[in-house]
C-alpha cells in the first residue's frame, strides 16, 4: 500500500506539471510508468485519465469567477453564448471520435514507442511554430470564430495519440487559425475542461468495478497531488509563452523522446 501511495503521488505531480504544458501528461505518465516499473498497477493504463481529474479542478479553481461571470451573462450577451457555443463545438470531435475508438486507442495507439516518437515530432513541429510569421487577429479567447473552434477541436483529436499533447495540438491549431499565443494558451485551458472531465466520466465508467477503497484511495493521492502542481502550472504559463514562446518545450519534448528511444533500444 506505501508503494501505491508514493507511485500515486509520483504519478500526480507528473501530471499536474505537464498536463498544460505543450509536452503531452500521457505520454510522460506511461514514459514514467514502464521505465520506473509502474505499469502494472490495478488500473493499467486508465490510472494517467482518472487523476487529470486533479488538474481539471486546479484549471477550474482558477477560472471560476470567470466562468461564473460568463455563466451569469447568457440570458442576456450573445457573446458569452457564442463562446459557449464554441467550446462545446470544439470539444464534440474529441467526444464522439474518441468513444467510438477508445478500444483501439488503448490497445494499439497507448505504446512507449509511439510516445517517444511524436515527443521528438511534436518538438519539430513547436520549433516551427515559434518561427512562422504569423500575424494575429485575435486576442481574446472567448471570441473565437466558430469555424476555427471546429478546426481546432479535430486539431485536438491528434493527442488521443500519446505523446502528441492535448494542449500542443490546440494551441498550435489556434495560433495557425489566427490566435497569438496568448489567447490561443487560454482557450487551450477552456477547451480542457469538458474534454477532460468527458475523459475521466468515461473511464470511471470503464472502470467502476475495480473501484474498491484501496483504489479510490490511490486514485485520490495522485488527484491531490496533480491539483497542487496543475495549479502552479496554470497560474505562470500564460505569461510565459507570451514572453518566451515554446522553445524550451520543444527542446524538451525532443530530448525526452530521443533519450526514450534509445533507452527501449537498450532495454526494452
Amino acid at each position: 500500500m506505501l508503494f501505491d501511495v508514493v507511485k500515486a503521488t509520483f504519478l500526480g505531480i507528473v501530471e499536474g506539471l505537464t498536463e498544460f504544458i505543450p509536452v503531452s501528461s500521457t505520454g510522460h505518465l506511461l514514459l514514467v510508468e514502464h521505465f520506473f516499473g509502474f505499469d502494472d498497477d490495478t488500473f493499467g493504463k486508465s490510472f494517467a485519465v482518472l487523476i487529470q481529474f486533479g488538474a481539471i479542478l486546479a484549471l477550474l479553481s482558477i477560472y471560476f469567477m470567470r466562468l461564473w461571470t460568463i455563466a451569469m451573462a447568457l440570458p442576456r450577451d450573445p457573446s458569452a453564448r457564442r463562446f459557449v457555443l464554441g467550446v462545446l463545438i470544439a470539444f464534440l470531435p474529441a467526444m464522439v471520435i474518441g468513444a467510438l475508438a477508445y478500444g483501439f486507442i488503448k490497445s494499439v495507439l497507448f505504446n512507449v514507442w509511439i510516445v517517444c516518437t511524436m515527443f521528438i515530432l511534436g518538438g519539430f513541429v513547436l520549433l516551427w511554430i515559434d518561427r512562422l510569421d504569423l500575424k494575429p487577429r485575435y486576442h481574446e479567447a472567448t471570441r473565437f470564430p466558430l469555424l476555427a473552434c471546429l478546426g481546432i477541436g479535430f486539431c485536438q483529436c491528434l493527442a488521443m495519440i500519446p505523446g502528441v499533447s492535448r494542449s500542443g495540438a490546440t494551441i498550435v491549431a489556434a495560433m495557425l487559425f489566427g490566435a497569438d499565443r496568448r489567447a490561443a494558451t487560454e482557450f487551450s485551458f477552456f477547451l480542457a475542461m469538458p474534454t477532460m472531465l468527458g475523459a475521466f466520466v468515461w473511464e470511471l465508467h470503464k472502470n467502476w468495478s475495480q473501484m474498491g477503497g484501496s483504489n479510490w484511495a490511490i486514485v485520490a493521492v495522485g488527484f491531490v497531488v496533480s491539483f497542487v502542481a496543475g495549479w502552479f502550472v496554470v497560474k505562470t504559463l500564460l505569461d510565459y509563452v507570451s514572453h518566451h514562446g515554446f522553445g524550451l518545450f520543444a527542446w524538451w519534448r525532443i530530448v525526452v523522446g530521443a533519450l526514450g528511444l534509445i533507452g527501449l533500444a537498450l532495454l526494452g
